[in-house]
């Protein structure tokens, strides 16, 4: 079994038996689906067998989604184009215009462009570039047996109606494997926990097995810091986060769970851990995931109140579940319309949850977990808000901003055309003139002839808009 992420909750001592049982479900929850794949055999059958959806689902699974709203052809196209003009102009963007990149991935991101663009979001993209070979070394290392087994034992439950991982031992799951290791080796104190493994198998929908991992890293790192260390406390700390803010999104659902004594932490884990990838329908998994590589946790704390606001938040909402038992019944069985992309997307843009709010709520709930806990066992650095956050504290290398030059001069110095000779000559016999003075130069006369021969020494020349990118040498789609 995986190692143990319990501890003493915040609320009764039953949290950190709700706790566990949670977690276990994380491990558990593909169970129902498994018993209904059958064999081996069949679930392996030839492509003729089986037919996928434009997600890579298996059509008549429970994962499947049924009738989509269809974005139109040619506003696709549109989208595309003006996603590629920015993804090629990257650093320029992020700086000058990230209002319009933050609208941009509420419309939603085009899925061709959707894994390059979480990797530039992300900022996995310059930690790669960073750490060039860094995956490929962690990749031959052999890796610790207490979490190989463990990880090993996982693969089959993450998406397994998913053409990707749907086979044992195929391709999904091997790279699967691979990046779970990886992670186990980069950062040995944390390990591996298994809200991980749907995190990373998202990903890898969306891109090869190093970029994945990468972006895996900044998701523990910046992102949800905390989240997946031992004790679970930064998941615990965002629950009553979570609950506080409630009380100010919706005052009838936060009285019922107060009523109820249910802890948080009942029912948020696997939203929060698993950033609603094993809840939500996957077309809103995917905006909502758009959203969240670009403004930060605050969307996921946003998802978990727009889903309480809209299940527990008004009386003939509560008349079906008086009990603690048909409220956590009525939490795991969502409403479909809630989850339905349009109507998710439009109330978690719409709901006046902030940055500032969510650090103010996590300071007080951090005080009142020293008075009752003492200091916290994991030392996590302080999450980074999204995209412009990351990209403030982890500026791009200048050689990640350098274009590469197409032809290369050898050293030694560069021939002059007998035009520009003449030309110098003159400009020599003036300069021997009375008439020049020493700082004639600096009020307007032409530069030094190493700036008329190498213009790409001038400062002018060195500013960020005049760098063009080398993304538009990224042609992965």
């Amino acid at each position: 079994m995986a190692k143990s992420r319990g501890g003493g909750g915040p609320g009764s001592p039953g949290s950190a038996r709700g706790l566990a049982g949670t977690r276990e479900s994380l491990a558990e929850a593909g169970g129902d689906e498994l018993s209904s794949l059958g064999s081996d055999s069949e679930v392996n059958g030839g492509p003729e067998e089986r037919r996928v959806d434009k997600f890579g689902f298996i059509v008549g699974s429970r994962s499947a989604e049924g009738a989509l709203e269809e974005v139109p052809l040619e506003v696709l196209r549109q989208r595309e184009s003006k996603w590629l003009d920015m993804l090629n102009n990257w650093d320029k963007w992020m700086a000058k215009k990230h209002k319009k990149i933050r609208l941009r991935c509420q419309k939603g991101i085009p899925p061709s462009l959707r894994g390059r663009a979480w990797q530039y979001l992300s900022g996995s993209k310059v930690k790669l570039e960073q750490n060039v070979g860094k995956f490929d070394e962690l990749d031959l290392l052999p890796g610790e047996p207490k979490w190989l087994d463990v990880i090993e034992r996982d693969l089959h439950r993450q998406f397994p109606f998913h053409e990707m991982f749907v086979s044992r031992g195929g391709h999904g799951q091997q790279d699967l494997f691979r990046v779970l290791k990886a992670y186990t080796l980069y950062r040995p104190e944390e390990g591996y926990c298994q809200a991980q493994a749907p995190i990373a198998a998202v990903l890898l929908m969306h891109m090869p097995a190093e970029q994945a991992f990468w972006c895996l890293v900044q998701i523990c790192e910046k992102y949800l810091p905390g989240y997946y260390s031992e004790k679970l406390e930064a998941i615990q700390l965002d629950g009553q986060i979570l609950f506080s803010l409630l009380h100010k999104v919706s005052p009838v659902a936060y009285k019922h769970l107060s009523k109820q004594k249910i802890d948080p932490i009942l029912y948020m884990t696997e939203w929060f851990m698993c950033a609603f990838s094993r809840t939500l329908p996957w077309s809103s998994v995917l905006r909502v995931w758009d959203m969240f590589f670009c403004e930060g946790v605050k969307i996921i704390f946003r998802v978990g109140l727009v889903l309480l606001k809209h299940t527990l938040g008004s009386s003939d909402k509560l008349k079906s579940c008086q009990g603690q038992y048909e409220t956590m019944e009525r939490l795991r069985a969502l409403s479909p319309k809630i989850m339905q992309e349009t109507f998710l997307v439009q109330e978690v843009i719409e709901l006046p949850v902030t940055e500032r709010q969510i650090e103010r709520e996590h300071l007080i709930q951090l005080k009142k977990w020293r008075e009752t806990h003492g200091e916290l066992q994991c030392k996590s650095p302080p999450r980074l808000h999204g995209a412009k956050a990351i990209s403030e504290a982890e500026p791009p290398t200048r050689k990640a901003l350098e274009p590469v030059p197409s032809i290369i001069v050898p050293p030694g110095p560069a021939p002059v055309p007998k035009a520009r000779k003449s030309k110098e000559k003159n400009r020599e016999k003036a300069s021997s003139s009375p008439t020049n003075s020493p700082g004639a130069e600096g009020n307007g006369a032409p530069g030094s002839a190493r700036e008329l021969l190498h213009p790409q020494s001038s400062p002018h020349h060195q500013s960020k808009e005049s760098l063009c990118s080398r993304e538009s040498e990224d042609t992965y789609l």
